[in-house]
């Protein structure tokens, strides 16, 4: 499975980015898709994971990001909105996928986000 990014960027306080994930290969039986990021000298944490329909968000990030699925397309976003400066980071896009019994992990490179105040 291959993971790939798009949507990074720079933007000031107060706007918007939208990120996009798509999952190929052999991206079938996908049953999560989640977002993370990590800021310089942060360890990773989780933003938000989208899983059977159901959502998950990080406390710092709820109302203001929206993740979303195209289960067809084995795609996922992420809308990002009234950003702050402590938004800054790396994005990074993982899957989880079921194969033979065992959940398998994949995450993308990474796409770069910056918020300027």
């Amino acid at each position: 499975v291959q993971v790939a990014e798009s949507g990074g960027g720079s933007v000031q306080a107060g706007g918007s980015l939208r990120l996009s994930c798509a999952a190929s290969g052999s991206a079938f039986d996908i049953r999560t898709m989640a977002w993370y990021r990590q800021a310089p000298g942060n360890q990773r944490e989780l933003v938000a994971t989208i899983s059977g329909g159901s959502t998950n968000y990080a406390d710092s990030v709820k109302g203001r990001f929206i993740i979303s699925r195209e289960n067809a397309k084995n795609t996922v976003s992420l809308q990002m909105n009234s950003l702050k400066p402590e938004d800054t980071a790396v994005y990074y896009c993982k899957v989880v996928r079921l194969r033979y019994g065992t959940l398998n992990t994949y995450w993308g490179q990474g796409t770069q986000v910056t918020v300027s105040s």
